[in-house]
């Protein structure tokens, strides 16, 4: 704990501004969540504002007293509107493919009652709280992964998000998949019967493909820190020169990225008796010279993807919105999700260059330049050292290029036309989910090389920040002096930079 920082013991839901650090910290503390007295109110003055239209007027109101999608016209009779409310969330919940990871359902729970929080959806507060209930308590529901085209919602998970609530479906509990009403009955909670708009608010929304932004981006800053220490430690292991770092460079192209990483490098270099001596070679290749141009374009495009996604989750995404203090219910569509499609597909893109840029350095250590033995072993021939970790590296580079095809240019017709434009901000976010994944596994295996790589510069010593991490990381992962089973060190490079780059 950093000195006088005092940590949350419970996060109020609020109309407060929701940033990405909030989350990530009550994310990583398990903080609880609790309603705030403002949100009671505004929950509960528009849900009664609701019941009084309903009761006092024979309009039509979308999804209310009405069918949903291409059978809007259809008017529902007031006996009917629960049965209707129930219906929508069982014949919604047509999800399939991979499960949704616990943790992104914990993040689905925290931006689905945010949104609900506002008094703009016309829920009940028992249901925001039964909500609050399943997140506090660990009741996750399983979700998968398949099924949202990203245009009047996430439908099909936030389906299967809403189940549990009504006693269906599935839930993670105590870390075993579930019955719902199983959990339900153990935790002494009576399921919830939908009432007018209840399950259409919880349908509607963006919160499946937000949630896979917030951990794409909650991770994207760990791995860009873990990418600039990966390149400070290159250019001592490949003795570059510290020139293409000078501030002087970047001042007459001040992106702010490029000018950051720059600084980062030369932080970390600091001290380096590598970096001091004399070089023989005048340019280094791009993958070494060009790391601030290259780190800093994606670090920029990270702050952008998170300046639109702070905006998304703390904005109201079902349909339709009611607004209370102005006499008005307004069916429009801000269910459709392609302010995240398109950002999406952007930090797919920038975080796969970040692995692209790591493989070329990967490549260049291996290659017997600069005194470093041919693939980083002291007997080429009779061991392969760090060849087929470059392949490895090269074979995820390449999957990653497939996985950058963008989402968001696609789009396919349903509901019978009623829905002619989709986002596919369901299928860019978890493609940038893998992403992600891929690009910590070639962060490791870069570090892997350049630590091999650095033990060949001694009696030479890097800077005191890279040293101590060299020290650490080789009481976890020797030095390869003789062929072994490289998979394993691998895996338990990620684990190590798992824990050290929260302490960057």
């Amino acid at each position: 704990m950093k000195p006088n920082q005092i940590y949350l013991t419970v996060h109020l839901i609020s109309p407060a501004r929701l940033s990405l650090e909030k989350i990530g910290e009550i994310l990583s503390r398990h903080v609880p969540l609790q309603l705030s007295e403002e949100s009671t109110l505004r929950i509960r003055t528009c849900r009664e504002y609701l019941d009084r239209k309903i009761a006092d007027s024979d309009d039509l109101f979308y999804g209310i007293n009405t069918g949903f999608g291409s059978l809007c016209n259809i008017r529902i009779s007031d006996d009917d509107i629960e049965q209707l409310q129930h219906n929508l969330v069982v014949s919604h919940a047509c999800g399939t493919g991979d499960l949704v990871p616990p943790e992104i359902v914990r993040i689905m729970l925290v931006l689905k009652i945010q949104s609900l929080s506002y008094g703009h959806s016309a829920v009940r507060v028992e249901l925001v709280q039964q909500l609050i209930d399943f997140y506090n308590e660990g009741v996750f529901p399983v979700i998968f992964e398949l099924g949202s085209l990203g245009a009047s919602g996430d439908l099909a998970p936030l389906a299967h998000l809403s189940l549990p609530l009504i006693g269906l479906g599935e839930v993670w509990y105590e870390g075993r998949r579930q019955r719902a009403d199983v959990v339900l009955k153990l935790k002494g909670w009576e399921p919830l019967r939908f009432q007018a708009k209840e399950a259409l608010a919880l349908l509607n929304g963006t919160q499946f493909s937000a949630s896979y932004a917030v951990w794409c981006l909650l991770e994207s800053r760990r791995l860009a820190h873990i990418a600039d220490l990966n390149a400070a430690t290159g250019y001592d292991a490949f003795n570059c020169r510290l020139s293409p770092l000078d501030a002087h460079i970047h001042q007459v192209r001040p992106h702010a990225g490029q000018i950051g990483t720059a600084r980062k490098l030369r932080e970390l270099l600091e001290g380096s008796q590598i970096a001091a001596a004399e070089k023989t070679s005048v340019q280094d290749p791009y993958a070494f010279r060009c790391v601030p141009q290259v780190h800093g374009a994606s670090r920029d495009a990270i702050a952008h993807v998170e300046a639109m996604l702070t905006t998304e989750i703390n904005s109201v995404t079902d349909n339709p919105n009611i607004f209370p203090e102005d006499d008005l219910i307004v069916s429009g569509g801000n269910f459709h999700a392609q302010p995240l499609a398109l950002p999406l597909d952007y930090l797919a893109i920038a975080l796969a260059e970040l692995g692209s840029i790591s493989e070329r350095r990967v490549y260049q250590l291996i290659g017997g330049q600069r005194d470093l033995p041919p693939f980083l072993t002291d007997n080429p021939g009779l061991h392969s050292g760090m060849m087929i970790a470059q392949y490895t590296a090269a074979a995820i580079v390449s999957q990653n290029k497939t996985l950058c095809s963008p989402a968001s240019v696609d789009s396919i017709v349903s509901c019978n036309g009623q829905e002619d434009h989709v986002s596919m901000a369901a299928n860019a976010a978890t493609k940038a989910r893998r992403v992600v994944l891929n690009l910590e596994r070639l962060l490791a295996i870069e570090w892997m090389v350049t630590m091999q790589a650095l033990d060949f510069r001694r009696p030479l010593r890097s800077s005191e920040t890279i040293e101590k991490a060299s020290s650490t990381y080789r009481s976890v992962v020797p030095r390869l002096a003789e062929d072994r089973v490289l998979s394993d060190d691998i895996q338990q490079t990620i684990e190590f930079l798992r824990v050290m780059s929260y302490e960057l």
